[in-house]
Order: C-alpha cells, then structure tokens, then sequence
C-alpha cells in the first residue's frame, strides 16, 4: 500500500512540473467553427447545459479523476469538487485501486460533503474489476456516493510501470459484467490513447452506457511513467510516448459507433472544448489544467479556472450562432486534411 500511495504523489508531482504532454497533436485544431456575425442571441440566451448518464449539468463540463489514496489527494479532490458544485460541472474521482487494498484511504475520495449536487464518477481499472468482481466494486461506487462508475483502460501506461499490470485477459468479459450487475451505469475510459472503431464496437456490445475517448494529445501516461522508471522502462516510455489515436478522430469514431461519448485527452481552452462539442460531444473532460491551478493557486484557482472555462464556452457559442449544446454540431465548419485522412481511411 505504502508503494501505492507513493506512486499516486509521485504522478501529481510529476504532472505538475514536468514536460508529460504529448507533442502531437489532438487534432482538435482541424476543426475551423465559421465565426457568424449575426447570431440572433442574447448572452443571456445561450444555455450550455447537458443531461449527461441521466443528469443535469449546467455546463458540458468534466472536472475528469485524478487521484486518491492520500491526505495530499484528500485536499486536491475537495478543491475540485467545490469548482464542480458551484459551476454545475460533473467530477471524477481517480482510481480507487488504494481503497481495495486499504479502505482506511476512503476519506481521500469522499466528496459529497463539497459537492452534493454533482454527477460524481467512481473509478476503477479494468484489471482490478475483473479481480475484484461486481460485487465489490458496488462496494466502491456506494462508499464514495458516485452516480455512474468508469473503467479505466490504460494499457500502455501499465507497459511502462516497473511494476504495471501485464495481464489484461478478460477485461471485456468484466465490463460486460459491470455493465450488467451495477447499479449505476458503466463508463469505459481510456487513458489518453483513444478507442479503434473495432474496439467502441466490442464496448457497445458488452453495454457501457457511455466512453471517454481520452485520445492522444494531452497529458501521455507512458510520459509520465518514463520520468519514474528503471533505465529500461524510461526507454519503452519514451518510445510509447506519442502512441494512441488523437481525441478528434477517436470522438467522431465514438459518436459512429453510436456512444455517448466524453471528449478528454488535451481538452485545454474553451475553443477545445467547442470544437469537441461540435463533433458529437456529449461533455468534454479535463484534468491537467485544474491539476496546475491547483498547485499554483489551490481551491481558489481551481474555481477560477473553471469560470473562466464556463465563460470562454458560452462565448463561443454565441460567436457560432449555437444558442445549445446540441446546436454545435449543426455549426457551420470546415476541417483540416489530417483530420480527414483519419477520418477518411
């Protein structure tokens, strides 16, 4: 455990300070929204509220899982959780591997207590659901109050851990169940390496309510990794560290596949957020800019990064006539060639 929750504070310390975004690009910038001089809207009514897994959020907004497992994650979590309740967005907490192995560290993910009103996501890697069973993952979802639970798929990232899983056999067959057996609905995550066509096609069948694409382009995990390994390791990580598909190209995958899907995975302006949104989005995910105010600025700066999202969204729509959410993809635009080779192949 202590293992664990070291590594946990080590991957905030790195992603606070250390390069571990990807050098290539989300591909986000390929969409061009037409600007319209002539919107016919008031600020006032723009409405960028969605229903997202059967919940109301005032904003298209994922504050997206961090971290758990420790007092430091403790006091980050709450800081995140009050920006979501106040600006209407919906929060993930990170992966609740530490709560299986010692549920004395479940206080770290309790939330609810700063944020009663928000859609709260549970958080478990498919390796662990598939060993812990559904049973006990329920377990998990109630203690912390979560209204949906995502699996988290991030094989790559366990490839470049000294100590990562390497066996990932039946981790379909263990969603598929979750899906099944819980309560609440399942959300299949990935980890920034985005989801093939084929492989959205197999998480439909087994009945996910939802994805988060998490496509390549934001923070690289097999990055991130590099900079805590063995020599050995560091080489894969750095060979690993542009691997994955970019989230543009995964999120259009995912809406043809006929899934609710959250756009995460280098989601850093609002102008990312709306072209997102305006290729099928449901919502869009972040993680990394609320991690940096936080560090910068604590509970205070993570509140006014977030008004500053909320803002930049409900300004753009207006600048593309786009009075809803459900408007964007209507939008007038144009994309760029190398997104429409990956679109086209």
């Amino acid at each position: 455990m202590s293992a664990l929750r070291e590594r946990k504070l080590s991957h905030l310390d790195v992603c606070t300070r250390a390069d571990v975004e990807a050098r290539a690009t989300t591909l986000l910038e390929q969409v061009h929204l037409l600007h319209e001089a002539l919107p016919e809207l008031s600020w006032d009514q723009v409405d960028p509220s969605v229903e997202l897994l059967g919940r109301r959020l005032l904003a298209p907004v994922v504050i997206a899982g961090m971290t758990g497992g420790a007092p430091r994650a403790r006091e980050l979590n709450l800081a995140l959780a009050g920006a979501a309740q106040k600006l209407g967005f919906a929060m993930g907490v990170g992966s609740q591997r530490a709560m299986l192995l010692d549920p004395a560290c479940a206080d770290s993910y309790r939330v609810r207590e700063a944020a009663p009103d928000v859609l709260l996501l549970a958080n478990l890697g498919a390796v662990q659901a598939r060993d812990a069973g559904p049973a006990r993952v329920a377990e998990l979802v109630e203690a912390i109050g979560a209204d949906a639970l995502c699996v988290h798929l991030n094989v790559a990232q366990e490839l470049v851990q000294d100590d990562g899983d390497r066996d990932f056999r039946g981790s379909l067959d263990a969603i598929a169940r979750l899906a099944d057996e819980l309560p609440v609905p399942v959300v299949a995550k990935e980890t920034g390496c985005g989801f093939a066509p084929a492989t959205l096609a197999r998480l439909r069948a087994a009945g996910v309510a939802a994805v988060d694409v998490s496509g390549r382009g934001g923070t690289t995990w097999t990055g991130v990794e590099a900079e805590r390994g063995s020599a050995r390791q560091r080489a894969l990580g750095a060979e690993l560290r542009e691997w994955g598909i970019p989230t543009a190209a995964a999120l259009v995958y995912a809406r043809r596949a006929g899934l609710p899907a959250v756009a995460s995975g280098g989601i850093r302006t609002a102008l990312d957020a709306v072209r997102a949104l305006a290729l099928g989005a449901c919502a869009v995910g972040l993680a990394l800019p609320f991690l940096r105010a936080h560090a910068e600025g604590g509970a205070a700066a993570v509140e006014a990064a977030a008004e500053r999202l909320d803002r930049g969204i409900r300004a753009l729509m207006l600048l593309v006539g786009a009075a809803r959410v459900a408007d964007l993809p209507r939008a007038p635009r144009r994309l760029g060639p190398d997104l429409r080779a990956w679109l086209e192949d």
